[in-house]
């Protein structure tokens, strides 16, 4: 495990740091971090905590940055105020929450940290969810939350393709080209996928992922749920290394960051008032 820093200009004594959990819509952002050509999630989180700090910036650090388009349901970050602000959870909640508004970005809970725990690093696990709307007809309710999938798709014939990714592969005919993670090594503790009327949800649990992990990973097994991968096909692409081998990145906009994990979780304890 990486050693947790504290991630602001301020030496550890001058640091106030606090956990948030986060949700998100992910349709009008460039994505978490801050970034030239857009409006990001990162960018209004500092703005909305900076106005509690009296307009001093207040760094960010998140669990996991998520890509545009991608939603959360239970992103996690830090944020780092100067030490002698008199804050308290519920104030920290909902001002940053309402000066997030009119996005559709709120502040779920809050909790006091020791200036060394860090989002990213004292994770344990990270939990994503991927939805596919499976009819002929296209999404109204559902908009920019599920990928349609119009022709029908065998759920039995994932739940085997999905077993035999569980445990620990070299992913890389699973992550982006681009992915900038040293190594491809990653241990995936749950993939499976059940359906519910039109709806087919994928469960991904991981300590860590590569990017665009789970993106192509629903991919491929779009291809075997149509029946145009056999599971022999997935074995191949995955000893192949190579992500030419894999299947194609599902869209943005089904996938979303379920949960963050950690022990002691930070928000056990937070009054829900």
């Amino acid at each position: 495990m990486t050693e947790a820093v504290v991630t602001s200009d301020m030496a550890p004594e001058d640091v106030q740091r606090w956990a948030v959990k986060i949700e998100y819509d992910g349709t009008p952002f460039v994505g978490w971090q801050r970034q030239k050509n857009g409006l990001s999630v990162q960018e209004l989180l500092e703005t909305a905590a900076s106005h509690l700090a009296g307009g001093l910036a207040v760094p960010s650090i998140t669990a996991g940055r998520t890509d545009a388009g991608v939603h959360a349901s239970g992103q996690v970050a830090h944020l780092d105020f100067p030490a002698g602000l008199p804050l308290v959870e519920r104030a920290v909640r909902d001002g940053i929450s309402f000066h997030l508004k009119p996005y559709p970005v709120v502040v779920l809970a809050a909790a006091r940290v020791s200036p060394s725990w860090n989002a990213r690093f004292s994770a344990v696990k990270r939990r994503y969810r991927y939805r596919i709307l499976n009819r002929p007809g296209r999404a109204a309710l559902d908009v920019n939350r599920v990928w349609h999938v119009k022709f029908p798709m065998d759920v039995g014939a994932m739940q085997e393709a999905t077993r035999l990714l569980l445990g620990t592969h070299d992913f890389t005919s699973f992550r982006a080209t681009s992915c900038q993670a040293k190594h491809a090594i990653r241990t995936l503790e749950r993939f499976d996928v059940t359906r519910e009327g039109d709806v087919l949800t994928f469960h991904v649990e991981a300590r860590s992922f590569l990017h665009h992990q789970v993106r192509n990973l629903v991919g491929t097994m779009k291809l075997v749920g149509g029946g145009h991968w056999s599971l022999a096909r997935v074995r191949e692409a995955l000893e192949a290394r190579d992500r030419r081998a894999g299947g194609p990145t599902a869209p943005a906009e089904g996938l979303c960051l379920a949960g963050v994990n950690y022990d002691p979780d930070p928000f056990a304890l937070v009054a829900s008032d």
